[in-house]
């Protein structure tokens, strides 16, 4: 586990490579990805909301025609 010297060491090389500008500009992109992603859920949460439930369709299934398809299927 690294000690609070070797984690300060890491953050300093990291600001001098990247600059103050760079990170600032990182964190921007990565808080309006955030905004994004989460605005995106919720959109994708209204959307189901607004969609109406499927409609059942009322079928009767003929018992001939049950009969008439098992013959053919014995016969052919």
């Amino acid at each position: 586990m690294p000690g609070w010297t070797q984690i300060l060491i890491v953050i300093v090389l990291i600001v001098l490579l990247f600059g103050r500008g760079k990170i600032s500009d990182m964190m921007g992109d990565v808080a309006k990805g955030i905004r994004s992603f989460k605005k995106g859920l919720s959109d994708e949460d209204e959307n189901q909301t607004a969609q109406p439930h499927p409609k059942t369709i009322d079928a009767t299934v003929s018992h001939e025609e049950s009969a008439e398809a098992k013959n053919k299927a014995s016969n052919g």
